[in-house]
């Protein structure tokens, strides 16, 4: 996979950048609130990181912004051995590069989803557009470094792409690269692909995917472009003000991109219902969510639902919102009063809905 990664093995390693071929860039630090684990990172961002590149304005070649590649942290738990590997219900057996093949990765189950559109699964290779099933699943699920995209309203899809496309969705955290290639895409799609990549995943519900648990401690994690993986037999530090989020089958998410896999949030104590009080109320902070995104949060008309999504996700968007660099006229106002921890209450609360 190309990509530009760093690695944090809590409690053992700081920080490291993997990609020699990327220069590093001077870079202010974080200040003392700023959701680093929402991004994939367990370290502040400190002046001469590593960083993704950059995705100049008149770049319309996604390649051109995709991080190098780099060796994968994740094989240090999981090796690859490039057997062929299985997954329950189901006859298809795929290697690990075959699973990760960046325009026809693996669909392993065929029958959880309509017939999938060319640029979904396999992308336009002539424009370094990587197949949408590669990241978001054929099913639409998502991983918690990605966007979960199934159920979206298409008339949102389609915002959304624009968005990317005239540069008003970007993350505040410019260690996360893959927001780099998005801006890029729309830019390499015609209209009727991007008809065809809503009307998809829109027409697919989001079942349930995240399982939220109230911890006061969370694995040891080795962070891998983004996803949060569980070293095996190591002791769970304290979670502290933080949301560890990890698949719920870590080698099948890391070595097949198991489409049915899920994922554990470990959110603070008492998080649960200071962000049902932000949620319902608003708390003085903030109005309440359902307003917009309807009494169970699951969306009304073009605006999107929320309940049951990724915690990561959720967090960076309302970040990003906050920060500006996603620029919204509606969810800008709305967390303008809201810190890191507000925020951390609600979708940690949000992510425990039914969606």
């Amino acid at each position: 996979m190309k990509r530009c990664i760093g690695v944090t093995l809590v409690g053992v390693f700081s920080l490291i950048a993997l990609d020699g071929g990327i220069r590093a860039q001077t870079v202010q630090q974080n200040p003392v609130d700023w959701p680093n684990w929402a991004y994939g990172y367990l370290t502040p961002l400190r002046p001469g990181d590593r960083v993704a590149p950059p995705c100049p304005s008149t770049t319309t070649d996604p390649r051109v912004c995709r991080a190098q590649t780099g060796p994968v942290p994740a094989a240090e738990l999981y090796p690859d051995d490039e057997s062929k590997r299985t997954l329950q219900d189901t006859a298809a057996s795929f290697t690990r590069d075959e699973a990760y093949y960046e325009y026809g990765p693996a669909d392993w189950y065929p029958g959880d989803h309509p017939p999938m559109p060319e640029i979904v699964a396999n992308g336009k290779e002539s424009a370094g557009v990587r197949a949408c099933a590669l990241c978001h699943y054929p099913n639409g699920q998502g991983k918690m470094e990605n966007a979960p995209v199934a159920g979206l309203p298409a008339e949102y899809i389609l915002q959304q792409l624009d968005a990317f496309g005239r540069g008003e969705r970007r993350n505040a955290d410019p260690r996360k690269a893959n927001t780099n290639e998005m801006a890029v895409y729309p830019h390499g799609l015609t209209d009727a692909e991007k008809n065809e990549i809503a009307e998809y995943f829109s027409s697919m519900p989001f079942r349930p995917w995240v399982r939220v648990v109230e911890a006061e401690e969370a694995p040891q994690v080795i962070a891998d472009g983004g996803l949060m993986v569980p070293i095996p037999g190591a002791p769970p530090i304290p979670l502290g003000q933080r949301i560890i989020e990890v698949p719920e089958y870590p080698e099948r998410t890391v070595m097949t991109r198991d489409p049915r896999g899920g994922f554990i949030a470990y959110v603070p104590v008492g998080s649960l219902a200071k962000g049902e009080e932000l949620v319902t109320m608003g708390a003085g902070k903030t109005i309440q969510c359902g307003l917009c995104h309807g009494p169970e949060l699951r969306g009304i008309a073009a605006i999107p639902g929320i309940a049951g999504r990724s915690t990561s996700y959720m967090m960076r968007q309302m970040w990003d919102f906050k920060q500006g660099t996603r620029v919204s006229p509606f969810m800008g106002p709305v967390t303008a009063n809201l810190n890191a921890e507000d925020m951390l209450n609600i979708v940690a609360y949000v992510a425990s809905l039914t969606p």
